[in-house]
């Protein structure tokens, strides 16, 4: 773990939890400490929303009277386009409440303090083929954790420098040249 709660603005972290297929989920995590410019610039992820697009407050409860804000503050951002009613549901329901319980388990972990000094981004793609909400929602808890342990901890030097050394063999599921 960090030294410093300091240290934390700027750091990002990537992470896939669940099944392939249209049941896991991927994240980005962004962290800022409130009063930077980091922060500054995820605060303004709620002025630009677009359609299939709102950036939401993560929050937790049965209904609106008792819903109640995770904390760390949480921003969450979808990266497919929810325009269809089922992928709406599933996004921010079954993948606002992965979100919630990865950066609570990042708290109960000791890698994040719930505190309104750090703001947690995430934006999360869900497939819109996602069918089965438990499956997402555990597919989201257990990504936004890893990605949250990589924003805060780094990534594993050992596997960092693999990567380097096979340079010249990745290779992306989008992309068809040769």
């Amino acid at each position: 773990m960090s030294d410093s709660r300091e240290d934390l603005d700027g750091r990002v972290g990537e992470g896939y939890g669940g099944p392939a297929g249209p049941n896991g989920s991927h994240v980005n995590v962004v962290l800022a400490r409130r009063g930077t410019p980091t922060a500054g610039a995820l605060l303004g992820t709620f002025t630009a929303p677009a359609p299939g697009h709102t950036p939401i407050l993560v929050v937790v409860g049965e209904d609106q009277p008792s819903y109640e804000p995770v904390w760390p503050p949480t921003i969450m951002i979808n990266k497919a386009t929810a325009l269809e009613a089922r992928h709406q549901t599933i996004t921010w329901g079954a993948g606002q409440l992965g979100i919630a319980q990865g950066v609570l388990d990042a708290v109960a972990d000791g890698l994040l303090e719930a505190t309104a000094e750090v703001i947690v981004l995430v934006c999360v793609w869900i497939d819109p083929a996602a069918s089965d909400e438990t499956v997402v929602r555990k597919s989201t808890r257990a990504a936004v954790r890893k990605a949250i342990g990589v924003a805060v901890q780094g990534r594993d030097p050992h596997a960092a420098q693999a990567l380097v050394e096979r340079r010249d063999e990745v290779t992306s599921p989008f992309y068809g040249g040769s």
